[in-house]
């Protein structure tokens, strides 16, 4: 049950955390919502809570509720520029499809 950061995203996720200062890490998860089902959300991780699951990759704390976990283990995240977007995307072996945007997921 892991977590993985590429070189690119994990840089992107030190120069966050270094502005933001206080944060423990980077708190990953999954909401209801889109038009597939499943959306990402990523966040700064200010504390660690009794239903949280830490773990680390390249000295960056990944923080995941318990109720995500199943939906996001064995991903993999990547920080990529689209022109003049800049964004984190995830190659999640879960997923099953994913809606025509791209801004959420479906699961079996």
């Amino acid at each position: 049950m892991s977590i993985s950061l590429t070189d690119k995203a994990a840089s992107r996720v030190r120069d966050f955390l270094a502005r933001r200062g206080q944060a423990v890490g980077l708190r990953l998860g999954v909401r209801k919502t889109g038009c597939s089902g499943w959306a990402y959300t990523v966040d700064y991780a200010d504390s660690v809570g009794a239903g949280d699951v830490v773990m680390e990759d390249q000295g960056i704390k990944l923080v995941v509720d318990a109720g995500s976990l199943p939906f996001l283990s064995g991903a993999r995240i990547d920080y990529v520029r689209e022109g003049l977007n800049e964004k984190f995307t995830f190659e999640n072996p879960n997923a099953t499809g994913e809606c025509g945007c791209g801004e959420s997921f479906s699961v079996q």
